[in-house]
């Protein structure tokens, strides 16, 4: 605990919401941020303003911190593999952040080291690779770029061998003329998406929130449902050790977001991880003993991990997205009025049509009641229903 100044890179609604448990827990907290009016910049009490790309402006502002940790995963590893060399503390480190960052190297390493499932896949360099990928498996399939996607970016269901090379062609345009790697996998016509929370500590210890079934639209996580409703506690054992042994095989420290799709037998398959806390952990902050925020600052910290159990029997939350409302602390007279009950989180951004700005979290002993509360709450918010719940 004698290392107490955490510098944050990312000025999210991630590192937003990782300043309030840091009060509690005295940690003084720092931001690097894209822009001084992010979300997180609003909250924090020091903030230095700068390209996370950028070498000198990342060591200046780790100089003034005893560990690093993020928001997001896409600082280059070269610039943290520096930092360490320097006697920098960053959690997680480059060695782990890697398999985040690139969703190739994240399936060979899963694949030759743990054997953890996952769809059929191949690395393709060019689209006559992948169109013959598709052709030995059957059209469709999904072409991911290996780099820099996000919330349905950088993602491409390829319906017959002719399109091929659309991927290539976008990715090649998104990364301003850098070739991108394309993994060319199999189309999973999965029954749902579920999300395994595991949080590590340098000592090794680990906890695990219970899983959760989460919905997405459009490429984007909608809501999310804890426990996943109809898993049985074999198949949740299952999971919860597969999250346990990608962490400890990759060395995770802080949160780790296995995103699993679950085929219609019941099996799953690993998507993609994440190492930072994740949407999928929202629910965490009202809904679990110790939110996924504060046992990310404690494992950064190596200090001893809090309880990831669930208060209640369900916890369902729901993104906020960008609507007609601009004005959102305004509309929350209605909120909680209707539920005393509901927790609301706003993000501190300026309302954009489908971005995300907020969250809402409703527990209780039953789901559909749960889950009906959230969903009024949310779609209010965006401006879907009135006060009535009409259209």
């Amino acid at each position: 605990m004698s290392r107490s100044t955490i510098g944050v890179i990312g000025g999210g609604q991630l590192a937003r919401m990782m300043y309030a448990p840091a009060i509690k827990l005295g940690i003084d907290l720092r931001l690097l941020a894209e822009g001084p009016d992010v979300g997180a910049a609003r909250v924090f009490k020091h903030v230095t303003v700068g390209d996370y790309t950028d070498e000198q402006t990342v060591r200046d502002f780790a100089s003034e911190c005893d560990i690093i940790t993020f928001d997001h995963e896409h600082v280059p590893t070269s610039i943290l593999r520096h930092l360490e060399s320097d006697g920098k503390l960053v959690r997680p480190g480059p060695d782990a952040l890697q398999y985040a960052q690139d969703k190739l190297l994240m399936r060979e390493r899963l694949t030759t080291s743990l054997d953890a499932p996952a769809p059929v896949w191949q690395a393709c360099a060019d689209a006559d690779e992948l169109k013959a990928f598709g052709e030995r498996i059957g059209f469709p399939i999904i072409a991911k770029a290996s780099r820099g996607g996000y919330d349905g970016h950088g993602v491409w269901k390829i319906e017959t061998s002719d399109q091929a090379s659309i991927p290539f062609a976008e990715a090649l345009s998104r990364s301003a003329g850098e070739k991108v790697e394309i993994i060319g996998e199999e189309f999973v016509d999965f029954a749902r998406e579920l999300s395994v929370i595991v949080v590590r500590s340098p000592s090794g210890q680990a906890v695990c929130y219970p899983v959760s079934e989460t919905i997405q639209k459009a490429g984007v996580c909608r809501e999310t449902i804890t426990p996943a409703p109809g898993l049985s506690d074999e198949q949740a054992t299952r999971i919860t050790k597969l999250g346990l042994d990608i962490a400890d095989e990759l060395q995770i420290t802080g949160v780790l977001a296995v995103e699993l799709m679950q085929r219609r037998d019941g099996s799953v398959v690993v998507n993609e991880l994440a190492m930072r806390p994740h949407n999928t952990g929202h629910w965490t902050i009202d809904g679990a003993h110790t939110s996924q925020f504060e046992n990310h600052l404690r494992a950064v910290l190596d200090l001893p991990l809090g309880d990831p159990r669930a208060r209640d029997p369900w916890c369902v939350m729901v993104n906020v997205l960008g609507g007609s409302h601009e004005d959102l602390p305004s509309e929350l007279l209605h909120c909680f009025a209707r539920d005393p009950k509901l927790r609301v989180e706003l993000y501190g951004k300026q309302v954009r049509p489908g971005r995300k700005v907020g969250h809402v979290n409703c527990y209780g002993d039953d789901l559909d009641e749960v889950r009906g509360r959230a969903e009024h709450a949310a779609r209010y918010l965006m401006g879907e229903i009135g006060m009535k719940g009409e259209r």
